[in-house]
């Protein structure tokens, strides 16, 4: 059972910075910082990839015939994989969103 703890929490540790990350990506666009919005973008792709990564270890697993006991804070850690995935989508069009309205509004200007 602690390996299915250590397992869920780390889990939860790389969806949770891969969510943060990706808010950070957003309030950078909000201030038309596109650059570090896109490096924080990547840097949220990589701790969801870590926290994915765990996922499939656990299912591959399962396939095996590992049985792991479902508890929950494994179902937590789940929860939190999944709003790490829609959180790092709506970064993405979030910056999409802000680099129009950059354009629009600098030739609003000239």
């Amino acid at each position: 059972m602690a390996d299915i703890f250590e397992t869920s929490f780390g889990l939860i540790l790389n969806a949770g910075n891969s969510k943060s990350k990706s808010m950070m990506a957003i309030e950078a666009a909000r201030e038309f910082d596109f650059e570090e919005a896109n490096k924080l973008v990547k840097e949220a792709e990589e701790d969801l990839r870590l926290a994915h990564q765990t996922q499939t270890d656990l299912i591959q697993g399962e396939a095996r015939g590992e049985k792991s006991e479902v508890s929950v804070i494994l179902v937590h850690s789940q929860d939190h994989l999944t709003t790490a995935m829609i959180m790092l989508d709506q970064a993405k069009e979030f910056i999409n969103v802000y680099q129009m309205l950059s354009k629009v509004l600098s030739k609003e200007e000239n």
